[in-house]
């Protein structure tokens, strides 16, 4: 493999400030500066966070994608996703979604907004409408005790995931970008603190839905791009 003048340098660097990015542990405080606004950490950004946007279409779990996504770039030892529940935070259901989950006006529908962190790495928040009605009584007890997420109370439940909409909040290197490198030392480059927006309805195997959720991807989330085996050119 034939690497250009520099790619090991800036491999190097890169690397080392994604992983300062890990910091903090809130949606709300985008990560810190520090990553060079140059083609190729633009590019390398944009191409992690279309696989982390793939993996998580491709599998009916975010969590277990996440803990998987987690422990391939080795932010945690163990690589374990855990469900920080967020107090005082309330979104009542809307009609449409009522609809949605085929529920009546005077059906319950619980609300539930977690942090899922890997390590010190807030990963996504999600809020979570459920219909407790169609859980079992152990899981509706773990789900308003404990911070397990919610694919993993409800995993016994060999639910479907069907996405309504994945949209990218950021674009790192958008179609038509500068090809150049800059002459000059390049700037720091701040990485949003929402990268990515997932919006998804869960069925049971019957095809009854209990749950839609909206995942907002943190900037966090594309620390440790590539894990031991990145390559940055």
């Amino acid at each position: 493999m034939v690497r250009r003048a520099g790619s090991c340098d800036g491999r190097s660097v890169l690397l080392a400030l994604l992983a300062g990015v890990a910091g903090g542990a809130s949606l709300a405080a985008p990560p810190p500066p520090g990553l060079p606004d140059t083609p190729s950490v633009r590019r390398t950004l944009q191409e992690t966070l279309q696989t982390l946007n793939a993996e998580l279409l491709s599998h009916d779990s975010a969590t277990v994608t996440l803990e998987h996504w987690c422990g391939q770039r080795h932010l945690a030892e163990p690589a374990q996703v855990i469900a920080h529940r967020v107090q005082g935070i309330d979104k009542p259901v809307s009609d449409e979604q009522r609809k949605l989950l085929q529920v009546g006006a005077n059906e319950p529908v619980r609300y539930r907004h977690v942090q899922l962190s890997c390590g010190a790495v807030v990963l996504s928040e999600a809020d979570n409408w459920y219909v407790p009605g169609r859980l079992t009584a152990q899981m509706n007890a773990q789900l308003d005790a404990s911070d397990t997420p919610f694919g993993k109370v409800v995993s016994s439940l060999h639910f479907q995931r069907h996405t309504l909409s994945a949209v990218l909040l950021w674009q790192p290197w958008p179609e038509g970008g500068d090809q150049r490198q800059p002459l000059m030392p390049p700037p720091a480059l701040e990485v949003p603190a929402a990268v990515l927006e997932h919006r998804a309805l869960l069925t049971l195997p019957d095809g009854t839905p209990f749950s839609e959720v909206v995942e907002t991807y943190t900037g966090k989330a594309l620390t440790g791009v590539g894990g031991e085996k990145s390559s940055v050119n």
